[in-house]
């Protein structure tokens, strides 16, 4: 029996072996050669190392699916003081522009004077605000265009510009940049050339609308500085019959707002007129326009030989704010053909505003 069941187990075994042995052979010749092998090892660590690579964004995406949004970032303090900067000057400047539209431009004893108010888009294409008065006849002998003086605006010109229209004259007047109803800081000029570009420009449209009509332009103190220097430009000057300058900016006296003082009236009402002006600046001088002003009077000083338009300047013996000497150095030493200066004894800056100007002959 012990043979019967050895047999039995030999016939297993070889059976067994001679089904498996062939099989494990084949094996080694497919699957477990060097080359297939190689390729199920990369196969396998390629399969693994995407796994690697997908669940962490799947963490990732799942974690910020979960986690509330984040709060968009703060700007810069720099950024938002910039912001906070332009939004205020903008509040300010609707408010100055909503006062210089409201000021009464003509009354009962001037019906016959047409008024209006517009917007000019200077060469930085700032809005700068305007104001015009013409004869209701349309009969005009020329056109006047005001440059105001510093920190004031063109709304204080407006008795003028009705003397003017009972003579048949045509007025223009602009605010500058920073002044009045124009754009800008309050006060505040980044540039004179800037404005006397914004002059030129201004005064070739007002020639393009009104041709064959002699034009002049008239600027007081700073706004006098502003005119002479854009009338020493020669396409400048082709445009003008002449130019009138009141108390010019040429060389500053002590009591200029530039040097510390603010006294340009001896009359008590027309210092409170002015001061008491919401259109008025009243702070103290911007740095910047201060050495504009030093800046473009120095140039003038250095330059009276280039000056060759026609032009008539007035200036009060007493003015404490710009020097009379250098308006007569400019009379002296600027060779155009056709001048003229007359220097009022006694009297003060504000020549237009002067308690006896009236009274005085050789001013209107």
């Amino acid at each position: 029996m012990e043979a019967t069941v050895a047999l039995q187990v030999e016939e297993l075994t070889s059976g067994a072996s001679g089904r498996i042995i062939p099989v494990f052979r084949n094996l080694r010749q497919s699957v477990l050669s060097y080359e297939s092998f190689r390729k199920t090892f990369l196969l396998i660590y390629s399969f693994f190392v995407w796994i690697l690579l997908v669940l962490p964004r799947r963490n990732r995406l799942s974690s910020a699916a979960a986690s509330p949004p984040s709060s968009p970032k703060t700007a810069p303090p720099s950024v938002r003081r910039r912001k906070f900067g332009i939004r205020r000057d903008e509040e300010d400047t609707m408010r100055r522009r909503a006062l210089a539209e409201a000021i009464e431009m003509v009354t009962e004893d001037n019906s016959g004077c047409q008024c209006t108010t517009s917007l000019f888009f200077g060469v930085r294409r700032n809005a700068l605000f305007c104001r015009s008065w013409f004869p209701a006849s349309g009969e005009i002998k020329g056109i006047l265009i005001i440059i105001h003086g510093l920190n004031e605006h063109s709304g204080r010109y407006t008795q003028f510009a009705k003397q003017l229209v009972s003579c048949n004259f045509g007025v223009f007047a602009m605010d500058w940049i920073g002044h009045g109803g124009s754009d800008g800081l309050h006060g505040y000029v980044p540039s004179l050339d800037h404005v006397v570009a914004d002059t030129g420009a201004f005064l070739e449209k007002v020639k393009s609308e009104n041709p064959g009509v002699p034009c002049f332009l008239f600027g007081h103190s700073t706004g006098g500085a502003v005119v002479l220097k854009a009338a020493s430009y020669l396409h400048i000057e082709e445009m003008l019959e002449g130019i009138i300058l009141t108390s010019p900016a040429l060389r500053v006296k002590p009591a200029h707002p530039i040097v510390g003082g603010n006294s340009s009236f001896e009359d008590p009402a027309a210092l409170l007129a002015k001061y008491s002006d919401p259109l008025v600046y009243t702070g103290p001088i911007r740095v910047r326009t201060g050495h504009e002003i030093l800046r473009i009077s120095s140039y003038l000083m250095r330059n009276f030989q280039s000056i060759t338009v026609p032009f008539f300047v007035l200036h009060g013996t007493a003015d404490r704010v710009t020097d009379p000497l250098a308006s007569q150095d400019l009379y002296n030493e600027a060779p155009s053909k056709h001048k003229d200066i007359k220097l009022y004894e006694g009297f003060l800056h504000d020549l237009l505003f002067e308690p006896e100007r009236r009274n005085r002959s050789g001013y209107h």
